[in-house]
This record gives structure tokens, sequence and C-alpha cells, in this order.
């Protein structure tokens, strides 16, 4: 805008500056053309009055005169000239100047010279005798008169183009600077033209509307982002060309990637086949369900184009973690093909012993033993279906689990009870360390976690082996500490034994009679408190493990 204004008024500048030649010249020209005239007319009138006193001889005794005089006769002849010589010039009767002042008594005109540019003024005068004295002189055309007058001119030219230039320039700044002090956020206060005040108001009344926008769009995006912060989902919002508009960080924790800086395209950060294929999809205007594999966990991503309008406008990518589920299939399907290989077992010997008694191939003395084997069987397999009830309900945390103050300084004293039988018979001796603690948990399940504890050091100890049982009350948490001289687990296994029906040594399992759950029965206890499990163990040395409980 002042570029404009600058513009504008240094050309009107300009035109009022050439107008302003153009007119005093004009007016310059036209005074001195009158007053040249003038000149003429009294330097006719005096050298008449000394042709009339001294004739001839008057005229020529004025030496190099600056004018050209000429005296003709009542016929038009050339009596006397100061330029020429008059014999050899023609009748001048015809001549305009001439003939008006024999006809009027005095006679102006002027003939241009355009080769040179120049003008000669005749002014006529008629003497008493008849005769006429014409004087002529040589003055500038308009155009000469210009170019004369060239170099001042330029200089005011000049002067006149440096003085518009600072003037333009001072007052387009002068005519903006109101406007440019407008404060847009308030420019209801502006204090600026009248012509500007309904531009004004409108702006105030759209920096309103802004402003209301504004405060909406924010509160969606406070929201969209409160929502999709909070999210284990990840989100990733996708332009038609497949740049990032928007992401979570779900998205960048399920990918294992950093914050992207700027706009990035979405396959800078993940190149695998199976999300390009997704995204493309996606892109394409289909939607889209892949499987993948980031990092070590599983994830389940969801492609789904977003159109408006009938045209595609981006796409929305959505990651769900479902590592735990993938695990959780997959310890079912071991757990069922587990249970059904343990289930079978015992049943088969049963099935097979009551096959043979029924078909009457046992004698008399016979069937006590068959009996006892078919009851042991019988046993394990109420053995092994309760500690699958038990593991199902650590699993599922099902209700009557309700937590309770219990003493376990007392609990492990009724474990011991129930166990000494079984360890005097394999001669192994119990060692018992505790402080009273009073803890707030499950009874049955802390029961049963240190029971198994306890039976495993018993069932995988030596012949006079020492099982050592130790309570301590620590200021944040509690420690169980089951500690055995017995065979020991190898550091490979170590890290496996508290899956479902593992067992270190299956042929030393079999001749202890256990489910193979005990310690995976420990473990999902501790994770229904909140503890966690330390094992530490050496072969032919002992295992010592220690239950921690946060109180």
């Amino acid at each position: 805008m002042t570029k404009r204004i600058f513009r504008a008024i240094f050309g009107v500048a300009m035109v009022m500056m050439l107008s302003v030649v153009v007119l005093v010249l004009g007016m310059m020209y036209s005074y001195f053309s009158v007053q040249q005239q003038e000149d003429l007319r009294n330097q006719a009138v005096y050298i008449g009055a000394g042709v009339q006193k001294g004739g001839l001889a008057y005229l020529e005794q004025m030496q190099n005169p600056t004018d050209r005089i000429t005296w003709i006769d009542g016929n038009g002849v050339v009596l006397f000239d100061s330029k020429a010589n008059p014999n050899d010039m023609e009748n001048h009767k015809e001549r305009y100047e001439v003939s008006s002042a024999l006809t009027n008594g005095e006679g102006f005109s002027q003939r241009y010279s355009r080769t040179l540019s120049e003008k000669t003024v005749y002014f006529a005068l008629r003497l008493q005798d008849g005769t006429v004295i014409r004087i002529s002189t040589l003055t500038t055309t308009p155009l000469a008169l210009f170019f004369t007058m060239t170099q001042p001119l330029l200089l005011i030219l000049v002067a006149a183009i440096v003085f518009s230039v600072l003037l333009a320039f001072q007052t387009a700044k002068k005519i903006t600077k109101p406007i440019n002090d407008v404060d847009l956020e308030q420019p209801e206060l502006a204090v600026v033209y009248d012509e500007l005040t309904p531009l004004l108001r409108r702006i105030a009344v759209q920096n309103k509307q802004i402003h209301r926008q504004m405060r909406e769009l924010k509160c969606q995006k406070q929201e969209f982002d409160t929502i999709t912060s909070n999210m284990q989902e990840g989100l990733l919002v996708l332009d038609a060309q497949g740049d990032v508009l928007s992401y979570n960080m779900g998205a960048l924790h399920l990918m294992g990637i950093n914050a992207p800086r700027g706009h990035i395209s979405v396959f800078q950060l993940n190149r695998s086949e199976g999300f390009r294929r997704s995204v493309e999809s996606a892109l394409s205007g289909n939607h889209w369900e892949e499987k993948m594999q980031i990092g070590g966990r599983c994830c389940q991503l969801f492609a789904n184009p977003v159109v408006q309008e009938d045209d595609l406008a981006g796409a929305i990518l959505l990651f769900f973690d479902v590592t735990e589920r993938e695990e959780g299939e997959k310890i079912r399907r071991e757990f069922t093909a587990n249970v059904s290989h343990e289930l079978k077992t015992p049943l088969t010997s049963i099935s097979g012993f009551a096959e043979i008694m029924k078909n009457g191939m046992v004698q008399g003395e016979d069937v006590p033993r068959f009996a006892e084997k078919i009851y042991d069987e019988a046993q394990r397999l109420i053995l092994l279906v309760q500690d699958i009830i038990k593991l199902s309900k650590l699993d599922e945390k099902q209700n009557g689990m309700e937590k309770e103050t219990v003493d376990l300084a007392d609990l492990i004293q009724q474990v011991v009870k129930r166990l000494e039988p079984v360890a005097e018979n394999l001669g192994v001796i119990f060692s018992v360390s505790t402080v009273p603690v009073i803890f707030n948990g499950v009874k049955q399940v802390l029961q049963e976690m240190i029971y198994n504890l306890c039976d495993n050091a018993i069932q995988y100890n030596y012949e006079n082996g020492k099982v050592s049982i130790s309570l301590e009350d620590n200021e944040k948490e509690v420690a169980i500490t089951v500690a055995d001289t017995g065979m020991g687990i190898a550091t490979v296994n170590q890290s496996r034994v508290f899956e479902r029906f593992y067992r270190v040594n299956e042929s030393r399992s079999k001749e202890t009679e256990g489910t193979g759950l005990g310690l995976s029965i420990v473990k999902h206890g501790a994770i229904l408190h909140n503890g966690k499990i330390n094992l530490k163990s050496e072969l032919k040395k002992g295992t010592t493990i220690t239950l921690v409980l946060p109180k």
C-alpha cells in the first residue's frame, strides 16, 4: 500500500511539475512576443523620425544595427536594406506587413524557419511621405526556447524529482502510519480515518468469531489429546499422501520409535511388508487388518480409510498390543495338551487295572495290590484336578479370593506340621526361623504357595537333607525363603521351572508323583499379591526360593 501511495503521489507531482513548466514557458513566450512587438514599434517610430529628417543619409550612417532595417517606397521598391543590396531584392509590396502598413499605417507579421528552428518578426510603419520603414529581428520558437533553457530546466527537474520523492515518501508514510498502527486484536479502539471505520468494525466482528472458533478447536484438541494420550492402543492419522498428521504416545511405544520431527511419511516409521501392505490398502480406500511382530511384541493393526464427500482424505491406523492374548492362547493350548497328557496317564492305568480285574485275570490274593494301584492313580488324578482348579482360579481371579489379615508365622508352622510326616519318611529335617508378621492377603493362596515350596524342597532333596524356612519383616515388604540341600536346578532350566507341567528331571518327577503345577501355582499366587520370586540354585548343592510380598 505504501508503494502504491508513493507512486501515485510521485506521479501527480511529476505531472504537475511538467504542467507548470509548459505553462511557464508558454507565458514567457507570450510575454516576450508582446514585449518584442512593442520594442519593434518604438524602434520603427524612432528610425522613421530620423529618416524623415535625414533621408537615406540617416540610414547609411547607422553602423551595424542589431535588427535588420528596410526602407520601402509606396510601390514596394526597396530603397535601403541594412543586411542586403536593395538592387538585388524583389518588390515587397505584397509582403503582409508592408501591405498592412500601406493600408493601415502599420503591419506585423512573423515567419518560421523549420530548419533553423528560428522565427523572424517583422514590423512595418508607414511614414508621412508614404514610404514604409520595416524592422525585422530574429526570435526563438517555443521549442528553441525550451532547448536554450535545457540546463536550468534539468537542474530544476532533478531538484523537483528529489523533492517529490521525499515528499511522496513522507506523505505515504504519514498516510499509512495510522493504518499500520492499528491493533488487529482490538481494531475498534484504533484512531484512524473515518473511511476505514466500517472495515475495522468488520475486522473486530471477525476477530470475535475467529477467537470463538479457536477456543472451540483448542477445547476439541485438548479433548482429543486427553483421550488419545491415555489410550494404551496406538493411533496414527495420515493424510491422502501417507504423511503423518497426528499420533499418540501409544503408537510410538508399540512401534518402538521416538517422536518424529517435522512432516514425515508414515513409511519412515516402519518399513515391514505387512505395515506397508496395510497402509497402501487403507490409502486405496479399503479396510485392512494385519498381525505384526514389532520389537518382540505382537500387534494387531487395523487400517481404515477416511472418506469425505466421496474423496479419500487419509487413513487411520489403530495398533492393539495382543502379546498377552497371544501368549495366553499359547499357554492355553499347551495347558490343554499337557492336561490331556497328564490325565491320560492315570486314567490309562486305572482303566488297564480295572479291565484285568473285570476279565478275571487277577488272582484273589492280588486283588488288594491292584486295588491299591487303582486307588493311587485315582488320588494322583484327584490331586491333578485340584491343582488345575486352583490354577484356573488364580488365572481368572475368581470371587472368593477376598484378602484378609493372615498371621504368616502361624501359617508357616501349620504347613510344616502337615509336611513333617513326609519329611521324616524321606529323612529330611525342617529348620524354621520366623518373626511375628500380620499380612493382608488371600489365606488359602498363601498357604498353598508355602506348602508347594516346602513340598518341592522335600521331594527333590537328598536323604538326610535339610529344608530351611525363614520369615523376614522388612519395612515395606515381607520375605519368605525356602532353602534346601537337594539336587538343585541347572542354570539352563531355571527360567522355565515356573511353567505349567514343566519338569526338570522327568524320571525323578514321576518318582515323586508331582503334578508339575506346584511352582506355577506359586508364580500366579505371587502375581495375585503383586509380589515377585527370586530363585538361586546350583546342581547338587540345593535351591533357594524367596517369595517377596509387598505390604
